[in-house]
């Protein structure tokens, strides 16, 4: 069952993740129109250990509420799980996002949505400059997302990561407050 609101937009909500969620989680991950191009590795349920919380981290659960969801903990019933955002390195750097959403809903906006919620969840709830996040090259979806939310290009890791077979360039892009708060 997903945990409390952390924030809403016109469509998607941000839950937080809990122990009840890592089934999802795990077979979310384990597809491979997710895990190749996100460069993940396989991980089996007791990998996933949301029970404590990771320093320097927060994990979303993206989610379609019902009409009758609250803002606690929502009957299964009432919310669809869709997706999961994280923002690491919150207490020694810039925040770096990570995100994906089930292929069942790709190309409907829910992904700018529930980024656009982390990222304003984020400046609001943390003194940082700058919000980063990182698309393989070959990501055109995931690195359209970033740009139409204001993300700039700040660099390129060459050969960082074996993906899908062969060696993907990792493109990294930032966010300065000031940016998001003018756009």
């Amino acid at each position: 069952m997903p945990g409390a609101r952390i924030a809403s937009g016109d469509r998607v909500t941000l839950r937080t993740v809990e122990t009840e969620d890592v089934p999802f989680l795990q077979r979310a991950g384990a597809n491979p129109e997710l895990r190749y191009p996100l460069g993940a590795r396989l991980r089996n349920r007791e990998a996933i250990d949301v029970s404590e919380e990771e320093a320097g981290t927060d994990r979303f659960l993206v989610c379609l509420d019902g009409e009758d969801a609250g803002p606690g903990r929502p009957d299964p019933d009432d919310v669809r799980r869709i997706g999961a955002a994280t923002a690491e390195g919150i207490d020694y750097r810039r925040p770096e996002l990570g995100y994906w959403l089930i292929p069942a809903v790709h190309g409907r906006g829910y992904g700018s949505e529930a980024v656009g919620l982390v990222v304003d969840y984020l400046f609001r709830s943390y003194d940082k400059a700058a919000v980063g996040a990182g698309a393989f090259d070959h990501n055109d979806a995931s690195r359209g997302l970033l740009e139409s939310l204001g993300f700039v290009e700040e660099g390129r890791r060459r050969k960082f990561m074996f993906v899908d077979g062969e060696y993907r360039d990792m493109v990294q892009y930032g966010l300065l407050r000031g940016e998001w708060e003018d756009g």
